[in-house]
């Protein structure tokens, strides 16, 4: 069978309805350490002094590997924890959020996540804008280009008959007459501005006009 897909933590919550009227700061990182809670590693350093029962927890700063700290508390709806790589007591790579509402866990969307979530709608709505704009443009060879908008908004074809019937439906104009004589204005346009040059005929020399003549009356003298 093919490898399941996991699911986006983004999409996911989390709740366990016991602990949250009794949820405050000195407990939440217990209720967040929750055996049903998805976004708990089993891995981290919380858990090894959580079986540890003699090691004190702000012994976290000196060891190495994951570990999760309370960030941010506002009592009683928000609480912020962050998931961290530990690799001394200084110096710390932030891995994760995840913040706590009303007893609802979530993962915290990092930056690149709200720019793509942002940028997808975006461009979602730029596209069904533009095929609805492709939808009202019209073609014609003879008229070229023109918009033609429904006023009258999404109606049956028996409705449009029965109106047509009642002379309610106005008819609209096929083109404007700049639209029907365009062509030949944009002609007469270029004519203005690049009027043609008739070629001249070169003008032939005098001798050789006579020439011709000449010899035509000599013809007649013999």
């Amino acid at each position: 069978m093919g490898e399941q897909t996991k699911e986006n933590p983004l999409h996911i919550s989390w709740h366990d309805s016991m602990w949250i009227p009794h949820l405050n700061s000195t407990n939440v990182m217990d209720y967040f350490a929750e055996r049903t809670n998805p976004f708990y590693s089993r891995d981290c350093n919380n858990e090894f002094i959580k079986m540890q029962q003699n090691t004190r927890v702000d012994q976290l700063t000196h060891m190495q590997g994951v570990e999760y700290m309370l960030l941010h508390t506002q009592e009683p709806i928000l609480y912020i924890i962050r998931k961290q790589h530990r690799y001394s007591p200084t110096q710390v790579t932030p891995l994760a959020n995840y913040h706590i509402i009303g007893g609802q866990v979530y993962q915290t969307p990092d930056l690149g996540s709200v720019i793509n979530s942002r940028v997808l709608g975006a461009v979602s709505n730029l596209n069904s804008a533009f095929t609805e704009m492709q939808s009202f443009s019209h073609y014609h060879p003879s008229r070229g280009y023109w918009w033609q908008f429904r006023n009258q908004g999404d109606q049956t074809e028996q409705q449009k008959k029965e109106k047509e019937k009642k002379g309610q439906v106005k008819k609209e104009e096929p083109a404007s007459l700049f639209q029907q004589r365009r062509v030949d204005s944009l002609l007469e346009d270029l004519q203005t501005r690049f009027p043609y040059k008739y070629p001249t005929v070169p003008q032939q020399p005098q001798n050789a006009q006579n020439q011709p003549q000449e010899g035509s009356k000599a013809g007649m003298w013999m």
